[in-house]
């Protein structure tokens, strides 16, 4: 990624944490990264990696037990203002996982993806309300007369596009993407994909995109971290996490990747990871470290050699 791009979302040393003293869940365990405005973020693991609470630690709806969410050079928690509430707010939007439980069942279309545009005012009337719900139906791919509607009367993608519409409504600049594709169908799931990078494309809009399924998530990315036990494991671009992974977790769900070959599915060997392999050694802590130009890997100061050894035996 270019240093001259702007970074539009700072998250530094983040800590999300559940509970206290022997029940305490770490489920986000100091981590770091950052998004470039107008690139897509992706954010990979299995369920129970932190990657959910790390989305939802970004747009507030978790206080971050430590750390800092810096956006668009402003640290979030130090958002004082209503002023500069609102357009936070208004700035980042989120779709969300299960587009059954995020839609409420008693609200038609026009109101459910009207309530942004009600709670900041952008919309002059009636009229003007009725006329930018519509628009954004035919945006992602609805029909106008769709609006009158109950989220009942559609299938999951349809209503996945009725959560994306609604997002889209208070013309943000950052959508996180939790999980938006993991509860359809998989004839449908690359259309909502498409549908994203279409969008990207045509607003300038900025993704984390947060899944399980690494061959989407490489599709739609640029970049690619990869979480487990509420750490970040590996970080690079997308191509190079796939297809040159450094991490042997990051290895193991590669290789969990079914691949239409059948010859290739029989002789297939999945990678079973240690994960006692991350524990930190006394004095010697590990934390993402530049292993190739733009890629990171989570070890020790004494690991390193070993994981450029690994990426160059991808170069031979």
């Amino acid at each position: 990624m270019p240093e001259q791009r702007k970074k539009l979302l700072e998250v530094k040393h983040l800590k999300q944490y559940f509970g206290s003293g022997k029940d305490m869940v770490k489920a986000v365990d100091d981590i770091t990264f950052d998004i470039y405005e107008g690139e897509t973020f992706g954010l990979v693991g299995e369920s129970g990696s932190g990657k959910t609470t790390t989305g939802r630690s970004v747009i507030h709806l978790y206080e971050p037990t430590d750390g800092q969410i810096i956006f668009d050079g402003k640290d979030v928690s130090k958002l004082k203002t209503k002023e500069d509430k609102l357009k936070f707010c208004r700035d980042m939007q989120m779709i969300f996982q299960d587009p059954y439980a995020s839609l409420n069942p008693r609200m038609t279309v026009e109101d459910i993806i009207a309530e942004g545009l009600d709670i900041h005012g952008l919309a002059s009337s009636k009229e003007d309300r009725r006329q930018k719900v519509e628009d954004l139906l035919e945006t992602v791919g609805l029909n106008r007369d769709h609006a009158s509607r109950y989220p009942h009367e559609f299938s999951g993608g349809q209503r996945q596009r009725i959560g994306i519409a609604r997002a889209l409504a208070v013309e943000p600049r950052f959508i996180i993407a939790d999980e938006p594709i993991s509860a359809l169908d998989v004839s449908i799931q690359a259309q909502v994909v498409n549908l994203l990078k279409e969008l990207q494309e045509e607003k300038g809009l900025t993704y984390l995109f947060i899944a399980h399924d690494l061959s989407m998530v490489k599709y739609i990315s640029d970049r690619i971290g990869v979480m487990h036990f509420g750490r970040l494991l590996e970080v690079g671009p997308a191509d190079d996490v796939y297809t040159k992974p450094l991490h042997d977790y990051t290895a193991s769900l590669i290789s969990a990747v079914p691949v239409p070959d059948p010859e290739f599915e029989r002789n297939r060997k999945q990678i079973i990871y240690d994960a006692s392999v991350e524990k930190d050694v006394e004095g010697k802590p590990a934390k993402l470290r530049e292993i190739t130009p733009g890629h990171f890997v989570r070890c020790r100061e004494d690991e390193v050699e070993m994981y450029q050894k690994r990426a160059a035996e991808y170069e031979k």
